[in-house]
Order: C-alpha cells, then sequence, then structure tokens
C-alpha cells in the first residue's frame, strides 16, 4: 500500500514539475529500476506491488516520443543510450530469474511493445537481436505457464518483423559449434577482414554496413569459407521451437497464435532458414504425429455421406460445441479436428518456401499415408474400405497445395511414367486395388472409389492424367497398323470401306427431333477449314462425329424428346462451362494442336488401354445391368476424361471415326456393343416405350412412384445410355468449335 502511494505521489510530483529533457527522462526511469535492485531486500513481493511496470512504460512511450519527433529513420539518443548501455541484455537476464516475481512477463510485453511501436529496423543492432533470441529460448519452456499470452505476443512479433525483412532470419539462426561468436561477429559487423577484432556491442560507424544485406551476405561468405561449415555445423531456429512448444498449450488460442507464427516462418524467402526449419527443428514431426493422432481418433465405421457433407473445415476457426457435434453423427468432433489440421498442414505446405514445402509434403507422405491411410486402404473388410475410401475423397477435394497434391498422387499412383501393360498393373499394390475398386462387388464401396478418381481427374496435377491414360496414349498404337500404300484411299476423310454410321440400318435417318442440330446451327459454329480436314469447310467431320453420338440409341429406345427440359442444348452449355475451366487447368501443360504424327508413332508396340481405362469401360459395357447410381457415376467419370484438352484422349474417346487396331476398343465401339445388345433385348419387353418413359419421369420426380416396373435396371440403364451420348456429343461438339476458333 505505502508503494502506490509513493507511486501516485511521484507521478504528482512529475506533473507539477517542469518535463525534463526526453532523455535525461528515459534515463531517469532506467535508474528507478536499477536502484529498485540495490535498495530492496524484499525480493518476495511481486512485481505489480512495485514502480516497475510503470517505469517500463514510460520508457516505452519516451522511444515512441522520440521517434515521432527525428526524422524517418534517424536513431534519437534515448534509443541510443538504450542500445549503448545493453538494456535489453539486462531487462532479459532479469526476466529470467523473474525477480521480482511477474518480471518474466513485464520483460516480454517490453520487447513486444518495442518491436511493434518502434518503426526503425531494430533487430539488425547487436545488442537488439542478441537479446531477443535468448529472451525467445525462454517462451514455450513450460506448458500452462502463466507467461504464455505474453511469451506467444512477443514470438509472433518477431515473427511479424522477419516477414518484413526476410534478411533479418540469418539473425535467428543459432550456429552451434565453435565458430558461433564468429558468425554473430560477422552477422553484426559486416566485417570481411580481420574477423578477430574485439566486440564491443557498439561498433565504430565507419565499420557498420550500408545496407544490412551486406551482413547477409558477409555471414554467408564466413560459413561458406569454412572447411567444417558444410560438414559439423547445425543451426538450431530457437523461434521455431519456441513455437512448436506453444502449439501444445492446452489454450486453443495460444496454440492458433503459434500455428500463426509458424505460418509466417516458413513462408520467408531465405533458403538457409528454410532448409534449418526442416532439419533441425521438430516441425514435420509435429505436423505428422497430431495428423496420425486425429485420424486415429476417427470411428472404424462413418456414414459417407456425412463425412462427404461435413461442413468446409478452416483452421484456427473451429468451434468446438461437443453436445451438438455428437447429436449430429458420432466422430463429427474428432472429423472436424481431422480435417481442420489437415487443412493447416495443406496450408502451411503452401505457403512454405519451395524446398521446405517439398520436405514437409515428403514427411506427410512417409509418416502418415504410407503406414496409417494405406493399411486401411488395403483391408479387406468393405466397412473399413468404404469409411477410408471416403475419407481419403474428403482429403483428395480439401488438398490445394502443389507439394502435398503431388506426394498424395506419387502415395496413390505411384511414379511410373512408362506405359503400362496387363503384366505390370500390379506392380504398385494400392494403385491397383484402388482401381479394382472401381469395380467392386459392392455397389456403395465402386460409386465411393469411382467418385474418388473423378475428384482426383479434377485436380491440377498433370501425373494423375498421366499415370491413369495418358501414358497408354502415347503411342497412338489404337490405330490400325498398315503401311501407307496398303491403306485404302480416303473418302471424305474416311477409308473408303469404313463403317458410314449415318447410311446403318442401326443409325438411320429417321431420328427425333431434338436429336440433330439445324443447319442453321452448324452453319454458325463449325470449324473452319483446316489442314487435316478434307472437306472444303471442315464442317462434314464434326456434323459427322456430333450426330454420331446423338444417333447411337435407336428412337425406339429414346425418351427425352418426351419430356420438357431434357434436350442436347442443356449439354452444350455444361460441357462449355466445364471444358472452359478445363483448360484454365491444363493450360500450362502444353497440350495443344495436332495429335503426334502417325509417322512418328511406334505402332509396333501392342496397345493396352490400361488398368483404368479397362475397368471403366468394363463397368460401360455393363451399363444396361447396373444399377443407375453405378451408372451415372462411371458415365461422370468418362464425361470428364472426354473433356480433357489433350488431342490423343480426344481422339480415342471421341471420334468414332478412327481405324481401330485389331483387339483394340475405344469409348464409341463398347457403347455400339452395348446398343446391339439393348436392340436385341427391347423386342423381348412388351410395352418397352411406354415403360421407359415412366421410369424416366419418375426419375425426374414428374411421377410419384407406384408399382414396380419389370426390367427397372435395363430402362435406367436405357435412360443413363441416352443422357451420355447426348452429353458427348455436346462435348464433342464444343471441343471442335474451341479448337476452331482458336486457329488463326
Amino acid at each position: 500500500m505505502f508503494s502506490k502511494f509513493t507511486s501516485i505521489l511521484q507521478h504528482a510530483v512529475e506533473a507539477l514539475a517542469p518535463s525534463l529533457p526526453l532523455q535525461e527522462d528515459f534515463v531517469y526511469h532506467w535508474k528507478a529500476i536499477t536502484h529498485y535492485y540495490i535498495e530492496t531486500s524484499d525480493d518476495k513481493a511481486p512485481v505489480t506491488d512495485t514502480n516497475i511496470p510503470s517505469h517500463l512504460e514510460q520508457m516505452l512511450d519516451i522511444l515512441t516520443q522520440e521517434e515521432g519527433e527525428r526524422e524517418s529513420g534517424e536513431t534519437g539518443p534515448c534509443m541510443e543510450y538504450l542500445l549503448h548501455h545493453k538494456i535489453l541484455e539486462t531487462l532479459y537476464t532479469l526476466g529470467k530469474a523473474d525477480c521480482p516475481l511477474g518480471m518474466k512477463q513485464q520483460v516480454l510485453t517490453f520487447y513486444t511493445k518495442l518491436l511493434a511501436h518502434i518503426r526503425q529496423p531494430l533487430l539488425p543492432h547487436i545488442n537488439v537481436h542478441r537479446p531477443v533470441q535468448k529472451l525467445i529460448r525462454l517462451c514455450g519452456e513450460v506448458l500452462a505457464a502463466p507467461t504464455e499470452n505474453e511469451e506467444i505476443q512477443f514470438l509472433c512479433i518477431v515473427c511479424a518483423k522477419l516477414k518484413q525483412d526476410p534478411y533479418l532470419v540469418s539473425f535467428f539462426l543459432e550456429v552451434v559449434n565453435s565458430l558461433k561468436s564468429l558468425f554473430y561477429f560477422v552477422i553484426a559487423e559486416g566485417v570481411k577482414e580481420n574477423v578477430l577484432a574485439p566486440d564491443t556491442g557498439q561498433p565504430p560507424a565507419e565499420e557498420q554496413p550500408e545496407h544490412p544485406q551486406e551482413s547477409q551476405a558477409a555471414a554467408a561468405a564466413a560459413s561458406t569459407s569454412s572447411p567444417t561449415s558444410n560438414s559439423n555445423n547445425s543451426n538450431n531456429y530457437n523461434l521455431v521451437t519456441s513455437l512448436l512448444n506453444l502449439t501444445k498449450s492446452p489454450d486453443g488460442r495460444i496454440v492458433v497464435k503459434a500455428c500463426e507464427g509458424l505460418m509466417l516462418l516458413v513462408s520467408l524467402p531465405e533458403p538457409a532458414a528454410a532448409k534449418c526449419l526442416t532439419e533441425n527443428t521438430e516441425l514435420c514431426e509435429l505436423l505428422t504425429n497430431r495428423l496420425v493422432s486425429f485420424y486415429k481418433a476417427l470411428p472404424q465405421s462413418m456414414d459417407p455421406l456425412d463425412i462427404e457433407t461435413v461442413e468446409s473445415v478452416n483452421w484456427g476457426l473451429d468451434v468446438y460445441n461437443l453436445k451438438e457435434d455428437a447429436a449430429v453423427f458420432t466422430g463429427k468432433r474428432a472429423l472436424i479436428s481431422f480435417l481442420s489440421w489437415l487443412d493447416y498442414c495443406d496450408q502451411l505446405i503452401k505457403e512454405a518456401h519451395k524446398s521446405a514445402a517439398a520436405v514437409m509434403a515428403k514427411a506427410v507422405r512417409e509418416r502418415f499415408f504410407v503406414p496409417v491411410m494405406e493399411p486401411q486402404l488395403m483391408q479387406t473388410s468393405e466397412v473399413g474400405i468404404l469409411t477410408s475410401t471416403a475419407l481419403l475423397n474428403r482429403i483428395i477435394r480439401q488438398v490445394t497445395s502443389q507439394a502435398l497434391l503431388q506426394e498424395m498422387v506419387y502415395f496413390l499412383l505411384g511414379e511410373e511414367r512408362e506405359p503400362e501393360t496387363s503384366a505390370t498393373v500390379t506392380q504398385n499394390p494400392l494403385r491397383h486395388r484402388l482401381i479394382e475398386h472401381c469395380d467392386h462387388l459392392s455397389d456403395e464401396i465402386s460409386i465411393m472409389t469411382l467418385r474418388l478418381f473423378e475428384q482426383l481427374i479434377q485436380k491440377p496435377n498433370q501425373h494423375i492424367l498421366h499415370s491413369l491414360v495418358l501414358r497408354n496414349l502415347e503411342e497412338r498404337n489404337y490405330l490400325e497398323n498398315k503401311p501407307q500404300e496398303e491403306r485404302e484411299p480416303l473418302e471424305n476423310g474416311q477409308p473408303h470401306d469404313a463403317v458410314d454410321l449415318e447410311e446403318d440400318p442401326l443409325f438411320g435417318d429417321d431420328l427425333s427431333p431434338n436429336s440433330r442440330l439445324s443447319g442453321s446451327d452448324w452453319l454458325s459454329s463449325s470449324p473452319p477449314q483446316s489442314p487435316d480436314h478434307s472437306k472444303s469447310d471442315g464442317k462434314t467431320e464434326v456434323h459427322k462425329i456430333v450426330n454420331s453420338f446423338l444417333c447411337l440409341v435407336p428412337d425406339e429406345a429414346k425418351s427425352s424428346y418426351h419430356v420438357e427440359g431434357t434436350g442436347y442444348d442443356t449439354y452444350l452449355r455444361d460441357a462449355h462451362r466445364q471444358f472452359r475451366d478445363y483448360c484454365g487447368v491444363c493450360h500450362r501443360w502444353d497440350w495443344r494442336g495436332n495429335p503426334k504424327p502417325f509417322e512418328k508413332c511406334n505402332l509396333e508396340i501392342p496397345f493396352f488401354e490400361g488398368h483404368f481405362l479397362k475397368v471403366l469401360f468394363d463397368r460401360m459395357g455393363r451399363i444396361l445391368d447396373q444399377p443407375y447410381d453405378v451408372n451415372l457415376q462411371v458415365t461422370a467419370v468418362l464425361s470428364k476424361l472426354s473433356l480433357l484438352p489433350h488431342p490423343h484422349l480426344h481422339e480415342y474417346l471421341l471420334d468414332p471415326y478412327i481405324s481401330l487396331a485389331p483387339g483394340c476398343r475405344s469409348l464409341f465401339s463398347v457403347i455400339v456393343r452395348v446398343v446391339g445388345d439393348l436392340m436385341l433385348r427391347i423386342h423381348r419387353i412388351p410395352d418397352f416405350t411406354p415403360k421407359l418413359l415412366l421410369v424416366r419421369k419418375r426419375l425426374l420426380g414428374l411421377e410419384p412412384e407406384g408399382i414396380n416396373v419389370d426390367h427397372m435396371t435395363l430402362l435406367e440403364g436405357v435412360i443413363v445410355l441416352e443422357e451420355f451420348c447426348k452429353e458427348l456429343a455436346a462435348i464433342a461438339f464444343v471441343k471442335y468449335h474451341a479448337a476452331a476458333s482458336s486457329l488463326p
């Protein structure tokens, strides 16, 4: 009580007395602090019962006022006094001793406000960054310490200063060897010669580097000139270590702030800091260990729909409500925690220096994907497969960083680049198993795995598409292998004996009203002449291709023209939008142009469509005998592949007129066989067309559910087939039109 009265009296006297020059006032407050330690005999009183907090606050106010009254960048006498008399060093010592009790908290606050309020760069000064580095080591030493809040505020302001001036990070990479003091000396003084000069703590002005970057360069030169620097030296990155410790705090707010600090540090462009971050800290261990623990906390069985539809998760914005979460579905809290941490890992890798991002992403693959997720995906329990596949699908959807996506793709599909053969499809067990799951006995597993691949092929990663389809189409050996002199002369761009689909009885001219495009549509939208078109205007080719798909399903098996709003034009709009989006993803992969010249293709290699397309084609071939939801997912994946702007993929999936090599099949040939099978079955089903129309209206919700209809699976398959053919026709048209508009 007496000390508080004294403080009040002192402030009253100061208010009445004439103001002292700033430096005298500053020195007065500092000496008042030091005199406390000389004069006091009661070291058990908390610091809040002393005048120390008030004096420290006054010192900060004076420094801020002094800077405001001087030219930008000019150091005033108060700041000179603080630097020359190593006040921060002394405060660090007092804070470390925490004497009087609570002094550590006061010191942390003083450092934080000093760095935050003073605009001129302080960290390059040796008498600032040395005590700052020492104080950093005191942070995070004890979990749930009473100073945690002040510790994280201090660490975050240091991180913010480094973000503003990234070169300063060199001061915080502490060399752990006998050259430690030399390293600091070279950094601080910028001395290139006579490195044994004594360190006075306040170097002469003429020896200080004009630009801080010179200090960094000198440090780099000194470190590389030593023959032991690259082999025996290691760096302590105490700033990262302290932040990592604070991520283990029971206080969620502290954890979020520590994660924010790490996010700032990983983004620094200095290669030495990035290397130290991944090699000399436990950052990778923290990321992966926590990811593993959150994943293992998930229930063994979860509804895939819950996994797919749980709200979007952003790290740091995770709101806990255990009662509500448990009421929605079991495991929601654990799922949100896992997805939130995954989001943090993804964003951290996305922001990180390229070399650090690669190391962190590889750690996630080696410590989480391979040992934890792979056994879950390879298990035989159908419930376990379904849950783990749904989780993997959610992970794929959520990952946006290139480095983590790349490692995840290598984990799922392998790194092989050469074309597949029937003998090599099993060389990567996980890839093989996942593709096999697209044709699983369980329809739920098949649908979920097909969704996974649909999600995967939409990611901006070229290796996904190369691994799954493109590497098998590189040599175009799906084409008929005949020497040029043995080939038949071309008519309208096609071999003489090629099947003319428009003259085939199966694809006659008796088309439904919505099947063909009117002549005016083609005149306005068809591609112009190009060297590869035999026709003068190039319209016949695209007209034939589009109508080949539109005419595949015979009239008696069509039902869409009886229902409003199910026409071909709807698919045109969707195809245009989706193709534009795909081109945006693939533009940097240099896929444009014509297919590889036929003469340069190695047609002697036997064609293998690849494991992925084989399973999709097999599934497509059974479209009349599969559940409706399975068919929707199979056609969704095939349409996504058809949209890709790669010339070989376009040719193989969307050109009905290519001459296939013996024993080869294409998407069009698979559909032709399905239609042939359908024609045989139609005549065995009484009232086929009315039943087909009824099923379509029920699927659209235009008719209520009533009595069961015979051959429901077949009828639903026919409807999906018709819609898929319209979709392929629209995709083919949009792609031809886009190619034509890009011609010079």
